[in-house]
């Protein structure tokens, strides 16, 4: 075997569509040395390998460099190259192709065994996560007095824990106002917190046809129009048609909703969820709002297992370009996962590829061997997606 671990999970990748992004932003322009492609390969090194600086990244390819050119690199690595790259290459076209990776991972994805309810729409989870930054270093993200931050709006397919969609802004920026960028799906399934509880942006969802279920604040004034039967026993409280009798509310979504009220006994928490569908069971609309968890742990794994915490450099252009490649890497191993049929759990598959980047094997082999398996039985305290 000829190419390098590292070769062969950029062999998952459509270089012509990666061209066509660079080509639409105008990523080589006046570039000789150091092309975008160089860069994507050597930050996806870095997110693969677990650097956390440009200096370990140079440090480790060019220690091998009879090696860089089987690895795609054929660009001069370097401290300067790397930074001058992420200060100054357009972030939009990693964007960009990330989305050609997403749509990829969804398709291999969108019959994933591991959802368990019979519902053949799209459902989708939307929340957001912050990291914090250091308000000296970056300025432009300021978001408390003394503190800057980021947010990673993102849109979960709730089927495959693939994003959909992302959105980076600064920590000043409210998480409802998101709701203004996407374009809902007709016919699919919106789940969100109470945070984005914007009567006028959720009648917009109503007129597009999609639906949504997001939980209602306490302070909701209402008017119940019919009650229907529930059965107590699962957690149901109520099932109800209202109207809303606030000023504003009534006149920015005037048509009726469900309200559905559930007792969670072992958190003895109550739950008042909001909907305009009016088709599914009440249970139905507490069980799609019980799976936003897994947007809960899509945060979590992505925080602990690539670098987006730390960052190669301070301006708004370079930060954007880390996260949209390593959500590009995390994206690049759920589809070598899914088209190989691994069995091992994406974490252990990071563990695996991360020292073996340089090995020329099957990556096949490398993920399959029965020596391997017996790492499943090891136990760990570490978020695990995909473990089927």
């Amino acid at each position: 075997m000829s190419k390098t671990i590292f070769s062969q999970i950029m062999d998952f990748i459509p270089k012509y569509k990666f061209d066509k992004c660079v080509e639409r932003y105008g990523g080589n322009y006046r570039t000789r040395n150091f092309k975008c492609w160089d860069q994507f390969l050597c930050m996806s090194f870095a997110q693969l390998s677990y650097r956390d600086s440009l200096r370990d990244i140079d440090a480790c390819l060019n220690a091998q460099p009879n090696k860089l050119y089987h690895m795609g690199i054929k660009g001069n690595v370097s401290i300067s190259n790397l930074s001058r790259a992420n200060e100054n290459r357009d972030w939009r076209v990693y964007a960009d192709f990330a989305q050609v990776l997403i749509s990829k991972a969804r398709a291999l994805y969108k019959d994933d065994s591991d959802f368990l309810l019979d519902i053949e729409n799209t459902i989708y989870a939307l929340d957001f996560t912050t990291i914090d930054l250091c308000l000296s270093l970056f300025p432009w993200a300021k978001f408390r007095k003394n503190k800057a931050a980021i947010k990673l709006h993102t849109l979960l397919d709730i089927r495959g824990s693939i994003p959909s969609f992302i959105d980076i802004t600064t920590g000043l920026i409210h998480d409802v106002n998101i709701l203004d960028v996407l374009l809902p799906e007709p016919g699919s399934y919106y789940i969100m917190d109470r945070g984005y509880l914007d009567y006028e942006r959720l009648y917009c969802f109503e007129q597009a046809k999609a639906f949504f279920i997001i939980r209602a604040k306490k302070n909701l004034k209402f008017r119940r129009l019919y009650s229907s039967h529930v059965d107590k026993i699962t957690g149901l409280r109520c099932d109800q048609i209202v109207k809303f009798t606030g000023y504003k509310s009534k006149q920015h979504y005037p048509d009726k909703l469900r309200r559905v009220k559930y007792y969670d006994s072992e958190n003895d928490k109550y739950f008042v969820f909001l909907t305009n569908n009016f088709d599914i069971s009440a249970m139905m609309v507490a069980e799609l709002y019980r799976n936003r968890w897994k947007i809960e742990l899509f945060f979590k794994w992505i925080k602990q297992h690539l670098k987006i915490k730390s960052f190669f450099g301070t301006s708004a252009n370079a930060v954007k370009t880390q996260i949209w490649i390593a959500i590009s890497t995390y994206v690049v191993v759920a589809i070598i996962k899914k088209s190989l049929k691994i069995s091992l759990s994406l974490y252990t598959i990071l563990q695996i590829i991360s020292v073996s980047l340089f090995e020329k094997l099957p990556l096949y082999q490398l993920l399959t061997d029965t020596a391997l398996q017996n790492t499943e039985g090891c136990s760990s305290n570490q978020l695990c997606l995909w473990d089927l």
